[in-house]
């Protein structure tokens, strides 16, 4: 230690890859990705400057920052949540009426669209009778083609039908989302009310 210089103010200490101890005002280069001690005037080390991390560890750390933030805003989302969930109801059965005015509006737009759908598949019927008559819907070789306007009809009307039966299967998911909403929000409010 005697024959450390501190005349230029901080002194370091590293040990390379051979086990050598070396003490210096400065670092070179190619020693950052060692541990590097700061020694006083006396020789006492007294930090540590901690070696340069490689570009695995410096990802795993940015991934396990990027997991507690995400855990974080979870954890305020929930907070947020059950605030919402406990300001806006004073009870179970509030929820729940809420929870049927809802699905009765989505019963409504299935019923409608279920009775439209039932008179487009009846057009089609007619339709494709009338087309029965005519080629290529007919096999018969002297049978007249298939006038525009009615192949018009009959494609306007089977797209229509597609048309609404997506939008039923559309209003069905979104009515099954909401029930099972609702009914997490109704377990929820249970758990923070203590009723369960």
């Amino acid at each position: 230690m005697a024959a450390i210089d501190v005349q230029a103010g901080q002194t370091y200490r590293w040990v390379d890859e051979n086990g050598t101890v070396h003490f210096s005002d400065s670092i070179p280069a190619e020693f950052s990705k060692t541990d590097r001690h700061l020694l006083n005037a006396h020789g006492i080390t007294v930090g540590l400057l901690p070696r340069e991390q490689t570009s695995d560890e410096l990802a795993e750390q940015a991934r396990a920052r990027a997991l507690a933030d995400s855990d974080r805003r979870h954890a305020d989302d929930l907070i947020r949540r059950d605030n919402v969930l406990l300001s806006t109801y004073l009870s179970v059965n509030e929820i729940e009426a809420l929870r049927n005015r809802r699905k009765e509006l989505l019963d409504g737009q299935i019923l409608v669209t279920e009775i439209y759908l039932g008179n487009l598949r009846n057009k089609l019927d007619g339709l494709q009778e009338d087309a029965s008559r005519f080629q290529p819907y007919n096999s018969d070789p002297n049978a007249p083609p298939i006038h525009n306007w009615l192949a018009r009809a009959l494609s306007n009307t089977l797209n229509s039908i597609l048309v609404y039966e997506k939008m039923l299967n559309d209003t069905r998911l979104q009515q099954g989302q909401l029930v099972a909403k609702f009914d997490k929000d109704i377990n929820r409010f249970m758990t923070l009310k203590g009723l369960n």
